[in-house]
C-alpha cells in the first residue's frame, strides 16, 4: 500500500489491531540487537510501531500507553533512512490523524549516530525512533513529580515500540546515551522538546 502525501503530510497505512503473535511469545522473544541487516522496513511495518508506541485507541484520544492524566508529554519522530515508499527524512508522527509531518529532508541516520557517540546500531538500522518529551505539559499540572511520571510514560511507550516490533519478525534497543544538544540541531527539536530514546528498528 502505497501512503497517501498531503503537502508535506504523510498518511500513514491503518494499524492492524489482531495479530498473529501472542503478547507472551513477543515478551519471550525481545532483546536488545544491535545489528541489522541491510534491508527496507515496509511502511505499514512503520506505521503499525508509530501506532503501537502512541497510537489513537478511544475516540476521546487516549493512546495506546497511560499517561498521567491524560496530557500526553511524549512526540514521538522517525529518523527514516531505509522505507519503501517513504522518503529518507525525519518525520514527526501525529496520532490525531495517524500521519507523519515532514521536519528534515534527506537521510539523517549518520549525523544522529554522531550524537549518540557514534553508536553504530543508530546508523545502520533503516529507522530509528526518537521519543521526546514535553515536560511542561505534565509538571504544569504535577509540578516536579511530573517528571517521574514522564519518564514511566516513555518507558510503557517504547516498550510497546519494542514488542510490537518482534511481533512483526523485527528488531530493536533502546538507546539514552547521546549528547541532547547534537541530537536536538539534528531533529530540529522545538525548545521545549527534550530527547529521552532512541530505537533504531531493524531485521
Amino acid at each position: 500500500m502505497s501512503p497517501a502525501t498531503l503537502s508535506h503530510n504523510i498518511q500513514l497505512p491503518q494499524p492492524r489491531y489482531d495479530g498473529d503473535v501472542s503478547v507472551e511469545h513477543a515478551l519471550h522473544m525481545r532483546r536488545s540487537v544491535r545489528s541489522y541487516k541491510n534491508d527496507p522496513l515496509d511502511i505499514s511495518e512503520i506505521s503499525q510501531i508509530l501506532w503501537s508506541a502512541q497510537g489513537i485507541t478511544r475516540p476521546r484520544g487516549f493512546r495506546t500507553a497511560p499517561s498521567a492524566g491524560a496530557l500526553y508529554p511524549l512526540e514521538l519522530y522517525v529518523v527514516a533512512g531505509n522505507i519503501k515508499n517513504l522518503s529518507a527524512a525525519i518525520y514527526r508522527y501525529k496520532p490525531a490523524d495517524h500521519l507523519l509531518l515532514e521536519i528534515v529532508s534527506g537521510d539523517r541516520r549518520s549525523e544522529l549516530s554522531r550524537a549518540a557517540l557514534r553508536q553504530s546500531a543508530i546508523r545502520k538500522a533503516p529507522a530509528v525512533l526518537l521519543f521526546c518529551a514535553v515536560y511542561e505539559r505534565t509538571t504544569g499540572k504535577y509540578g516536579q513529580r511530573g517528571l517521574r511520571y514522564v519518564h514511566m510514560e516513555v518507558g510503557h511507550a517504547a516498550q510497546n515500540a519494542c514488542l510490537q516490533a518482534i511481533a512483526l519478525g523485527l528488531n530493536t534497543v533502546v538507546i539514552g546515551a547521546f549528547r541532547d544538544v547534537e541530537v536536538n540541531a539534528v531533529a530540529h527539536l522545538t525548545a521545549d522538546e527534550q530527547p529521552l530514546y532512541l530505537v533504531p528498528v531493524g531485521r
